[in-house]
């Protein structure tokens, strides 16, 4: 801190890299701004929702196997939409044309819901999660050695401008500690820059998993399409109903026309109301007669 307060102040020039050093260094500056953009906006392809894309670096990026299905913990938007249609489909039942296309199209959208669980799933654990883990420990080691270089570089500086007034011993620890982190930073960069073959892999899983996503997808599709075209050559051909109004006259006057046990609808509903009256009269009668008799007593 002191050194590079001193190198401000006095306005002196420190000592400089070598142009493949800074290259590097500039290199592996960019990869790390990049990597650290690249998961930020690969979880936003994956999930554009804020609230799923939270949740995703939560994935249990183990992969379906052994016929096992991976419930990744959050719903898709083809999976909400398809339960929607399903729901309603089966509701409407089979004899419904509209139902029956409503079931077909929310399985689809299930499936495309697994599929799009499936991209997930691995983009997360063949390339989301390669970059963090780069990011988390080689290229963090490596700014850590640029770091301890940078620090070594400006106490050698302000050792070297007061040579004479400092032991020489002092001059030439410093030399050697800013040459040994200068020896580790610029290893630490050459091997990270000459062994990018795992990055352009990850790139190609993504790429991968991106092609076996929609592949799945468009045949769900096509299959869906097929089956729906079939539905509507059927319903076009299907003989439609023809509508014959209803009049509630014109019922009644039929129910009145046909013979119950002899009599007529009207004259049976009158007889049982008369039946209906007598029995009443008689209970009243009979309940006097009994009140009578408990009077009487």
């Amino acid at each position: 801190r002191f050194g590079l307060l001193s190198e401000k102040i006095s306005g002196a020039e420190g000592t400089k890299h070598d142009r493949d050093f800074v290259t590097m260094e500039k290199k592996i500056d960019i990869t790390s701004k990049a990597i650290f953009d690249l998961l930020s906006k690969t979880t936003e392809y994956l999930q554009p929702n804020p609230a799923y894309r939270a949740k995703l670096g939560m994935l249990n990026t183990v992969s379906k196997m052994r016929g096992q299905v991976k419930t990744v913990g959050y719903p898709q938007t083809e999976g909400m939409l398809g339960d929607v249609m399903l729901r309603y489909g089966k509701e409407l039942g089979e004899d419904s044309s509209f139902g029956c296309a409503l079931v077909d199209v929310g399985e689809a959208m299930k499936q495309m819901a697994d599929v799009k669980d499936s991209l997930d799933i691995s983009v997360k654990q063949n390339f989301i999660d390669p970059l963090q883990s780069l990011q988390d420990k080689e290229l963090k080691e490596i700014g850590h050695h640029l770091k301890k270089l940078e620090g070594r570089r400006l106490d050698f500086d302000y050792k070297k401008k007061r040579q004479g007034k400092i032991p020489e011993e002092e001059v030439r620890q410093a030399v050697e500690k800013f040459d040994e982190s200068r020896e580790l930073a610029e290893r630490s960069m050459i091997n990270f820059l000459e062994n990018t073959e795992p990055q352009v892999s990850q790139l190609a899983a993504l790429v991968e998993a991106g092609l076996d996503y929609h592949r799945q997808s468009l045949e769900i599709l096509e299959e869906l399409n097929s089956r729906l075209k079939s539905r509507i050559s059927t319903e076009s051909h299907r003989p439609k109903k023809e509508f014959n109004p209803k009049s509630v006259m014109r019922s009644l006057e039929t129910i009145e026309s046909l013979p119950h046990n002899g009599l007529s609808y009207s004259s049976s509903v009158k007889s049982t109301g008369v039946s209906i009256r007598l029995s009443i009269s008689e209970l009243a009668r009979l309940t006097c007669h009994m009140i009578l008799m408990i009077l009487s007593t």
